[in-house]
């Protein structure tokens, strides 16, 4: 919803780019806590079924989108300055670097954000063995200082890039080796004091404390939004974000009926993250065809979320529904 309401043209106002922030921390983490699960079950980690239920669950709505809409550009429904390469860097997941390069204006129509899709997906190629090779060797603690050292590595690789090498904004933004961390520390939550996992955890927490660390991560959140700093922004501002999400995620998680939270899981919130995947894959689009039918501001995005959502709901009961019972039946796990 943060990236939908800064690209619906609020973006001087909401930090769009948190929104994939958070993203990023929170797939870190899911597959973190996966991962552990399987290991701490198995001993080991299936590499064939971590891909295939990847391939399951991101490959459906993220073609049938590009497709669709590739579709719509070429039939002049939509205007569209395609390149060959451009939509091809689209399909093997190497968007993020083809942008920084190129610009944004060459890809299917309305679908930059797989720029972040292909981040996630260079995650997922390297992380599992990383996680594998690091918990055979080492327990969780020092398997979140590894991650923890890391993710100080890739600060200072965005340093040297900034003040060293004076790349754009651009490459910090959206190159995987310049934003790993941001998954990273959602991987350390997944394998130190883990809220769903580390249950001598449960129970201990101090409310007091607790209320005074939220604040403190919500202070800290504010003030990387509130420092303009160019070079600020580019190099420690994500880690900063990184940080400030660690206790934040673990207090949602352990106290969802603290008033601050509790709005998480209401029933049209838990229903928005089920199809957000395709929300997100489809919003440009559904802006774009608000705006053909409404210019004023508000009206717009509210037609915009409203096509977005059914789209989003069709996919879902259409696609990927199936798509999982379809796994469930080739793929015993």
């Amino acid at each position: 919803m943060l990236v939908f309401v800064a690209h619906a043209g609020w973006h001087y106002i909401v930090p769009g780019g948190f929104g994939v922030t958070i993203f990023f921390f929170l797939s870190g983490y899911l597959i973190t806590t996966l991962l552990r699960r399987e290991w701490e079950r198995t001993g080991t980690i299936s590499f064939r079924n971590f891909y295939l239920r990847r391939a399951y669950r991101i490959f459906p709505p993220l073609y049938i989108v590009l497709v669709l809409f590739f579709l719509l550009a070429v039939s002049g429904v939509v205007p569209h300055q395609m390149r060959p390469e451009a939509v091809l860097s689209q399909i093997f997941f190497w968007t993020n670097y083809y942008s920084i390069e190129h610009g944004g204006g060459y890809f299917v129509p309305t679908t930059g954000v797989y720029w972040s899709l292909a981040i996630e997906e260079h995650f997922y190629f390297v992380f599992p063995l990383l996680f594998l090779g690091a918990t055979r060797r080492w327990n969780y603690h020092d398997v979140a200082r590894l991650f923890l050292f890391l993710c100080i590595a890739v600060l200072v690789w965005r340093i040297w890039l900034v003040f060293a090498q004076e790349v754009s904004w651009r490459y910090t933004y959206s190159a995987t080796d310049a934003r790993f961390d941001s998954l990273l520390f959602g991987c350390i939550l997944g394998v130190w004091r883990n809220p769903v996992s580390d249950p001598e955890w449960k129970n201990r927490a101090n409310n007091k404390l607790a209320y005074l660390i939220l604040s403190g991560a919500l202070v800290l959140l504010l003030t990387t939004f509130i420092f303009r700093d160019d070079r600020f922004r580019e190099t420690v501002r994500y880690t900063l974000q990184g940080i400030a999400l660690l206790p934040l995620f673990w207090l949602a998680i352990r106290h969802p009926d603290w008033l601050v939270f509790r709005w998480l899981n209401w029933r049209p919130v838990r229903y928005l993250g089920v199809v957000s995947f395709t929300f997100y894959l489809c919003h440009g689009m559904a802006l774009e065809f608000a705006d053909r039918l409404i210019k004023e501001q508000v009206p717009r995005a509210l037609l915009g979320f409203v096509f977005a959502l059914l789209f989003s709901s069709l996919m879902y009961y259409l696609v990927e529904k199936p798509i999982v019972k379809l796994r469930k039946r080739l793929h015993k796990e």
